[in-house]
């Protein structure tokens, strides 16, 4: 155990800077790092205002934050791939590699997951962690440490894109600019799609993904499916991404997509919704969920590296550690103009 400064979720609606003992044994297959940056998720957000996401409740002081990089201080006996001073991202998630799950490339859907600020897992927001290697990442020369703690988000992004099974040429539709929404729309610009069309409610935020090429801002105040149908004429998208998660969004979803099209479930819905699974059935449409990412990591830093996905525009501001309490303010805030908001240590 080692004590050290780190942001702590005392209880719903209370956070604290403060001093924490926490887990620190460095295994022979493990590094410890130093953190740099780390991103503000929304589910930071959502343990903040509520204390729990689903049957996962904070019962008891958690450190947040999952999106990170740092630099590698120390490796265990085993570790061969990384060496100190080596600049890295993370994968936040450690699955039972003897599971069933993990045996079938599936480690993400592994029940016995342990995924910083989780509960009970603490998160990254301290000094220093202990990590294994395996899901420890050499981010190289042209890969900041702010776009290293972008990789994390950026990979639901790229395991949305994956499960379309996009072919090269493909329209594709995201519902939702919020930052996995925009950078799915990157992830399937990247993965093949000629253009990448994205909707949302609020104008400024679709301002922000319209900035990249490829990508077209529908109007936001009119509703999506005739704008859909306008741009595609009549025929629909080849592949629609669901990432807002609001019960609105679903009504009028399977209007969107070509007959034969997909549609990936990204959000997760807080709330009750409905849909009609008659007119999916009626497009024969093929439908595939998203939780989390596997296997995709290296991909996403060799996109960020071959300047293929910039992912700097979507850094809406930077807090200093000692300002983590205000930066998580900040998010509760959720300005229609914030896209990610960062911490560095």
């Amino acid at each position: 155990m080692i004590r050290q400064t780190a942001l702590v979720l005392e209880a719903r609606n209370r956070l604290a800077l403060r001093e924490i003992e926490l887990p620190h044994d460095l295994g022979p297959d493990d590094v410890e790092i130093a953190i740099h940056t780390v991103g503000i998720c929304g589910s930071d957000v959502h343990y903040y205002t509520h204390g729990r996401i689903g049957p996962f409740v904070v019962e008891s002081p958690m450190v947040l934050g999952h999106e990170a990089s740092g630099t590698v201080t120390a490796v265990g006996a085993n570790v061969a791939g990384l060496a100190v001073g080596d600049r890295v991202c993370m994968e936040p998630g450690i699955p039972d590699m003897n599971s069933r799950p993990a045996r079938m490339g599936i480690y993400n859907v592994d029940p016995s997951v342990r995924f910083w600020a989780t509960p009970p897992i603490h998160g990254c927001l301290t000094e220093k962690v202990i990590h294994p290697a395996a899901f420890t990442y050499r981010l190289p020369d042209n890969v900041g440490f702010a776009e290293g703690a972008m990789v994390e988000p950026f990979a639901i992004g790229m395991q949305a894109a994956a499960k379309a099974r996009i072919v090269p040429g493909d329209v594709g539709l995201v519902i939702g600019a919020g930052p996995i929404g925009v950078m799915t729309a990157l992830a399937a610009l990247a993965g093949g799609c000629s253009r990448v069309m994205i909707h949302d409610v609020v104008a400024d935020k679709l301002k922000v993904a319209g900035a990249y090429d490829g990508i077209q801002a529908l109007d936001p105040t009119r509703p999506v499916a005739p704008q859909v149908a306008a741009a595609t004429d009549g025929w629909g998208a080849d592949a629609v991404f669901e990432c807002s998660g609001h019960p609105s969004a679903f009504a009028h979803l399977f209007d969107t997509p070509r007959p034969g099209g997909c549609v990936v479930f990204v959000g997760m819905p807080v709330d009750d919704f409905r849909f009609d699974l008659v007119a999916a059935q009626a497009r024969e449409l093929r439908m595939e969920t998203v939780f989390r990412y596997a296997n995709i990591y290296d991909r996403a830093i060799g996109l960020i590296a071959g300047g293929k996905v910039d992912l700097k525009p979507l850094i809406s501001e930077t807090f200093p550690f000692a300002r983590a309490v205000e930066a998580f303010d900040r998010a509760v805030e959720a300005r229609p103009t914030d896209i990610k908001l960062q911490i560095t240590l």
